[in-house]
Parts: C-alpha cells; sequence; structure tokens
C-alpha cells in the first residue's frame, strides 16, 4: 500500500534526477533550496527533490517541475562562502506531488511514495542477463565505464534495485533517467532500461566506428601534409613546379612530330599525370611512359650518304680484306641510289672471333652516314628484354630494341645485335622467338613493345647481327637472315691489318711516335705464328701492344729509336709461344693429322691409334662425341672387311684391342670429318707402315671406303697452313668450294682430292700394304666374319 509523506521541504535541481538508491552531491545556491534544506535539517526530516523543466528558470513553482521525484534523506550538508551549501543526499523511494503550499520562499509538498510492482522471478532473471550482457559490452566500449562499478551491480539482489543502479551508473541525460525513475512496474522499467542500454550500445559503436574513420584520415591527412610540405620545400630548392612539368611535356609534344594517335596517347597521359595528386606512386611510371613516348624518333630521319665510291672508300679505310661485306653494302647502297628506296635490311655476320664482324658494322654505318646503336644479346635469357615489361609492374621498362632506338634518335639507324647466338632461353621465355618480329621485314612496321604499347616502325632500320657459330642460331630466325661468312684472316692480311690498323693504335694508345718503334715486314710472320694462335687478330693486338708497353720503357731511359729484330723480339716476349708441329715430325706409325672446323676456326687435330691385347674391340678416348665414336667403328669396318687385300691378318683383329685416342682430352671433339683420319691410322697401325710427315687430310668415311664432303673447307686449309702441312688430301666433292679458296692457300699446299679410302692412303702411307696370299674360301669367309 502507498504511503503518504507530508510537509516535505522541496528542492528542485537543474539537469539532475536523482534514483532510489542513489548517493548524490550537489551544490544548493538558491535561497528557497537553502532554506528547505536548512527546514529538512532542523526538523529532522526527508527532502523531495524533482528535476526542473526548463533548467534556465531561477523561479521555480511546482508546475515547473517534473511531478514524479524522489524522496530523500540529508545526509551531509557543507555551508560554502556566499550562503551557498554543499550537500550529500541518498535516494529513497519513488514518490508523486499530491498537494503542494509555499512556505515562506520555498514548497512543501505532500507526496504518495510509489512502490515497485513485482516482477516474475524468471523473467527478472532473464532481463537481468541480458541486461548484464549489454552492460558487459557497454564497459568494453567505454573508456570511462570502471569495471568495478561492474562488480558492485552484480551484488545487488533485489530487481527493481539492480534496475535503478544500473540506470545510475550507465544514463547520464535527464530523460532517459527520469523516464526510469517514472516506471514503477520493475519488468517495465528492467525492459526500458535494456532498450536504452542496446540504443546506447549503437550510439557506442558508431562512435568508435566514426572515431577510428577520422582518425585514419586525420593520420593519412597528417602525412600527406607532413609530405607535401617537404616536396614543396624541394621543388622551392630545386627551382621546379608541378604545373611546370606538365607544361614542359605539353611544350615537348607541340613541338615533335608524330602520328595522330600517338599524339592523342601521349596527351591522355600527360592530363592523367596533371590531374594525380602530388605524390601519387603512379606518378613515376607516367612520367616514365610519357618521356619514352617523347624520346622516341617517330618521323625523324637522317640523310643516307648513297655514294658507292664513298662507301667503298671508307670500308677499306678501316678494315682490310672483307671483301664480301664490302660488296654486299655497296650493293645496297647501289640499290638504294638506283630505286630512292631504303628499306632495312637484315644481314647476320657469322665466323671465328677477332675478324673484325662487329668493327665492320660500325664501319657500315659510317659508310651510309646513319647512327650507330650497338646492343649484345649474349647471355640474355629473359622475353622481356627484347619486348619490355608490361606497365603494371613495378620498375618497367622498355625493351633493349625500343631502347636503342631512343638512344639512336632517328628511325633509320643501323642497329648491331652482336653475339645473337648467345642467346638463352628459360621460364621467364625464350628472346630468341621475341626476335622473330624484330628481324622480320614484314612484319617489323608494326613491332609491339609491351611498355610502349603502340606499334612501331622498324622497317626503315638496317640490322646486323654477329654470330659465331650458326648451329647456336634457331633455324626460323636464320631464315630471316642474309648470311655473309666472315672467314679467318690469312698470315698475308694479318700482316696487312697489323702493319696499317693494329699497330698505329697501340702505338697512339701508348704515346709512342711513328718514327720511334720501327717492326720491319720481316718480323711479323715470327709474330703471327709465334705468338698467336688464332682466326682473327685479338691476340696480335695485345701481342703488339705488350711490344709497345716494353719500348715505352726503353724509350723512358733516354733511348730515341727502337728497331726491333729477332733477338729483340724474344727479349720483349719470350721464346716462341707456337710452332709448326708438323714442319718438324718424323714419319710415323698410327699417327695422322686431321682438320677440324670450330666456332674459333680450323684447328689442326692428331689421331693415334695403338694395338693392345684383346678381343677385337675398339676404345675411343679424348672426350669423342658420338658421331666422332660412329665414324671410328665404321672406319674400323671398312678396314676389317679390306684386311686381306692389305695384308692385314684377320686372327689379329680377334685378337686383339684398337685404342683409338685423340690428344687434349680437356677438349670436347665430334663430327663426322675424322673418318679418314681414323681409318688412315689404323691401317698404318695395322701394317705398320708410317705415314707421311705433313700431310693432314679431313672427310667422312662409309662402309664402302667412299670419301663424303665436309664444310669449313677454308677454315681447315688455313689451319693446315698454319701447322707446317704441305700436302692436304680433301673430299672430292669439295672441288667446287676452291673458288672460295684464296690463291695463296692453294699454292702453299698440295691438295689431293680423294673419292675413295685408297686414294687417301696412297697419299697418306709411305707405302701402300701388299695382301698376304691365303685360300680363297678362307679370305671369303673371314671377310664375311668381318663384315658381320
Amino acid at each position: 500500500m502507498s504511503t503518504i509523506k507530508e510537509n516535505l521541504p522541496v528542492v528542485p535541481l537543474r539537469g539532475l534526477v536523482v534514483l532510489p538508491g542513489e548517493m548524490l552531491h550537489f551544490d544548493a545556491g538558491r535561497t528557497s533550496s537553502v532554506h528547505a534544506l536548512e527546514e529538512a535539517s532542523l526538523r529532522d526530516c526527508p527532502v523531495f527533490i524533482s528535476s526542473q523543466l526548463d533548467v534556465h528558470k531561477n523561479d521555480v513553482t511546482l508546475e515547473d517541475m517534473y511531478p514524479i521525484g524522489t524522496v530523500c534523506r540529508v545526509k551531509q550538508v557543507l555551508c560554502l562562502p556566499g550562503d551557498s551549501m554543499r550537500v550529500l543526499v541518498e535516494g529513497k523511494t519513488r514518490a508523486k506531488i499530491t498537494h503542494g503550499a509555499m512556505a515562506s520562499d520555498y514548497w512543501r509538498v505532500d507526496v504518495c511514495e510509489l512502490d515497485d510492482v513485482p516482477c516474475e522471478q524468471v523473467m527478472a532473471e532473464a532481463l537481468r542477463r541480458r541486461i548484464h550482457k549489454a552492460l558487459n559490452e557497454f564497459a568494453r566500449l567505454s573508456a570511462k565505464f570502471a569495471r568495478e562499478a561492474l562488480d558492485i551491480l552484480t551484488h545487488v539482489e533485489a530487481p527493481g534495485a539492480y534496475a535503478d543502479a544500473v540506470a545510475n551508473v550507465v544514463f547520464t541525460k535527464v530523460e532517459q533517467r527520469q523516464a526510469v525513475l517514472e516506471e514503477a512496474d520493475v519488468e517495465a522499467r528492467m525492459k526500458l532500461i535494456l532498450t536504452m542500454l542496446n540504443e546506447e550500445l549503437e550510439i557506442r559503436r558508431m562512435d568508435m566506428r566514426i572515431n577510428e574513420q577520422v582518425k585514419k584520415q586525420i593520420d593519412q591527412n597528417q602525412r600527406e601534409y607532413y609530405l607535401n610540405e617537404q616536396m614543396k620545400a624541394i621543388r622551392k630548392e630545386l627551382g621546379r613546379d608541378d604545373d611546370a612539368e606538365a607544361d614542359e611535356y605539353r611544350a615537348r609534344l607541340e613541338a615533335k612530330d608524330m602520328p595522330e594517335t600517338v599524339r592523342k596517347r601521349i596527351q591522355k597521359e600527360i592530363d592523367r599525370l596533371d590531374g594525380l595528386p602530388s605524390g601519387a606512386h603512379e606518378a613515376p611510371m607516367a612520367r616514365s611512359y610519357i618521356e619514352c613516348l617523347l624520346d622516341l624518333p617517330w618521323t625523324e630521319v637522317s640523310e643516307d650518304n648513297l655514294d658507292v665510291k664513298h662507301a667503298r672508300k671508307i670500308l677499306d679505310e678501316d678494315h682490310y680484306g672483307l671483301d664480301k661485306v664490302k660488296d654486299r653494302i655497296v650493293e645496297y647502297i647501289a640499290v638504294a641510289a638506283r630505286t630512292h628506296k631504303l628499306n632495312g635490311q637484315i644481314l647476320c655476320f657469322i665466323g671465328p672471333p677477332g675478324v673484325g664482324k662487329t668493327s665492320i658494322s660500325s664501319s657500315i654505318a659510317r659508310a651510309m652516314g646513319r647512327k650507330f646503336v650497338r646492343m649484345s644479346l649474349g647471355g640474355v635469357r629473359d622475353e622481356a628484354e627484347i619486348r619490355g615489361h608490361r606497365r603494371t609492374y613495378i620498375g618497367a621498362m622498355p625493351g633493349r630494341v625500343i631502347a636503342a632506338m631512343r638512344q639512336a634518335d632517328v628511325i633509320n639507324p643501323v642497329i648491331l645485335f652482336d653475339e645473337i647466338d648467345k642467346l638463352a632461353s628459360d621460364y621467364r621465355g625464350d628472346p630468341a622467338a621475341a626476335m622473330l618480329e624484330v628481324l622480320d621485314s614484314a612484319q617489323n612496321d608494326t613491332f609491339q613493345d609491351h611498355f610502349v604499347e603502340i606499334p612501331y616502325d622498324l622497317s626503315k632500320v638496317m640490322f646486323i647481327t654477329t654470330a659465331n657459330n650458326r648451329e647456336g642460331i634457331p633455324e626460323p630466325l636464320l631464315d630471316r637472315m642474309e648470311i655473309i661468312d666472315v672467314p679467318s684472316y690469312l698470315e698475308t692480311e694479318k700482316i696487312e691489318i697489323a702493319k696499317r690498323h693494329l699497330l698505329p693504335k697501340q702505338k697512339e694508345k701508348h704515346g709512342i711516335g711513328k718514327s720511334e718503334l720501327t717492326i720491319p715486314d720481316t718480323l711479323y710472320p715470327l709474330i703471327i705464328n709465334g705468338y698467336t694462335a688464332e682466326a682473327g687478330v685479338r691476340s696480335l693486338e695485345r701481342t703488339l701492344g705488350s711490344i709497345c708497353r716494353k719500348a715505352v720503357c726503353e724509350l723512358s731511359e733516354e733511348k730515341t729509336r727502337i728497331r726491333m729484330g729477332r733477338q729483340k723480339l724474344i727479349n720483349y716476349l719470350g721464346q716462341p709461344k707456337y710452332d709448326t708441329p708438323l714442319a718438324s715430325r718424323e714419319d710415323a706409325v698410327g699417327v695422322v693429322t686431321g682438320l677440324a672446323w670450330t666456332s674459333v676456326g680450323g684447328v689442326t687435330m692428331d689421331v693415334e691409334v695403338q694395338c693392345v691385347k684383346g678381343s677385337g674391340q675398339i676404345l675411343t678416348t679424348g672426350q669423342l662425341g658420338d658421331v666422332m665414336q660412329e665414324s671410328a667403328r665404321a672406319a674400323l669396318t671398312y678396314v676389317r672387311a679390306q684386311a686381306a687385300e692389305w695384308g692385314i691378318d684377320p686372327e689379329f683383329l680377334k685378337e686383339n684391342d684398337l685404342h683409338v685416342h685423340v690428344p687434349e682430352g680437356a677438349v670436347p671433339k665430334d663430327g663426322p670429318s675424322a673418318g679418314v683420319t681414323m681409318m688412315t691410322a689404323i691401317v698404318s697401325c695395322l701394317t705398320d707402315i708410317p705415314v707421311r710427315a705433313g700431310v693432314a687430310m679431313t672427310g667422312e668415311i662409309t662402309l664402302r671406303g667412299r670419301v663424303l664432303p665436309i664444310g669449313g673447307l677454308r677454315e681447315k686449309l688455313l689451319a693446315a697452313l698454319r701447322a707446317g702441312a704441305h700436302t692436304v688430301v680433301v673430299p672430292e666433292k669439295n672441288r667446287k668450294d676452291m673458288e672460295e679458296v684464296p690463291a695463296q692457300i692453294v699454292q702453299a699446299l698440295h691438295i689431293v682430292y680423294a673419292d675413295d679410302a685408297r686414294a687417301v692412303l696412297q697419299t697418306a702411307l709411305v707405302q701402300m700394304p701388299h695382301p698376304v696370299p691365303m685360300p680363297l674360301h678362307v679370305a671369303q669367309t673371314e671377310r664375311i666374319g668381318a663384315m658381320q
């Protein structure tokens, strides 16, 4: 039953609501409030506290307060200066004003206490748990909510008191606290608190999200501001301006002549760069792309010099020999001068190292008045090196072809792809396949670079490639080029090159005057043959450089002139490193000199055969390849078939092994052209007939004794001449190739053309083997057994 309390002093509060069970401190400064509190202290009675409807109003009547308030017990009163006091009150019960009257300057009221309407225990416990869960979430999200308060709440047993305690801890707004105060039904009050608590939680969550976004934005803005200020300071020091950069690109674009499609693309990229914020990560890539397109030549050409006599003069000045190369260039210039069409050419110079393939390419550009760009392909194994990287990658850049055009600054340069046979391939692609488009005159007018992304015209470019070995170039790539073989130099050619080019170059390099060092013409053969062994002249140039360094040392010791002689040359360079092995060799059994062709030119190669006790097998050593081992077995089969004719005991072949060895075992060897050499050595060993010294040979042997043609004849003959041979056996079918062999080699060597093994043996052996008489059926049986 509700309790009536009479004549309670009234204390109106501004912006505060006292809930039952709450301890509240507040300062009372209005006279009416001070007198009401003094009256309560004197009478030791409770006070009725309610919140004002309008916090700005000073003279308050009962109509200006909420009708429902709290009956409170005054616990402490502290007088403050200025006729005010600080009060500590404790909320006891809810109460509603039933009657009020003015007493002097404060109000007295009669109130009816509002008892809690009980709640079912199950419902109360369910609501309590939901409120407790929401309170835990609220404590996690609120930095000001003390965990101790949560622990205190758990000890409040009564559902109504628990609801008031939660509202007291959580809610601060007058409207929220007043709504809780006016609800006497405990179940409704707990649901109201749960609803308001969930709303508060949602507000807190939203507040945290907003706070994180704002903080992140502030951090980003502060970072950008800091970096922008730094960039401004740096640009100010460098005298640069962002707007000036875009304007500079536009000015360059306006001044450059190019196709309209390319101009629109560059203009679009400049506008995009201009619109990027300062410090954007896309800006460096955009600048690189714009500068690449602006630097590339689109219509700029260099004027070709189509004077044939001038071209011939320049080529002869720079290089001695290389007549095939010079003739091809002169032909190209002559056709261009007559037709007025300057289509790009694709030439491939194949030859040993040091014969002038790279330097002649530079001379071609100078003879035609074109710019020259060299690009080495040795070891390139990534397709992107040729076609460029796509711009989606960090650090992307154009390929080497576009970089070469950018360097040339014209659309018709001479571009040299050096060492094209050294291209490699792996999981990153095959650069040789990417070169197919570059070196195809039917496609390279629309060359696609991954970085540029715009078709680029390479049809006016003269491409030159160099290689040491034809086998190292893929067949589709080889088919797109015009092959020009650059042969090894003859001794006379090396002498002229040394006198005209190498020695003057080394004298200038070492600061030696023209008359301070003299090398007689008779000394050059000793320098070339005694201190170098090469197809080209690189080693010869280094040797002349060594002579010049020694001469400089003597000249610095007050010597005015030096004339080289044989003894002084030996003093400078030591004893000769190389000799002519065949010139000093005597006739020997089982030793034959063969000829081989390698990527560094022609070489001589001794083949030795020895008989040992065994079971009729053939042993091969010296790092021989599969083809060369098969040639040895073919030669032995042929010899077995001819055993009776050459006086070779068949039983001897069954009871002995033949060991074929090629010296310099660390060097791999392969090829079929050593067939006749092995056959001759085997016959010499089995018949004990010596092989003539000074005889060299080359050719492939068949099971029937036919001698098949070989390649690299010029290089092999030159190697034989360098080794001191006087007679060379070559296949009859190579007679037609002798037209390309210089007359000096032909005159210095005795060339024997052989179409079968007997002709080879007649030339190589001191005497032909004689047959041993035996019954006809035995000879036939042995012949068949050997063939099987």
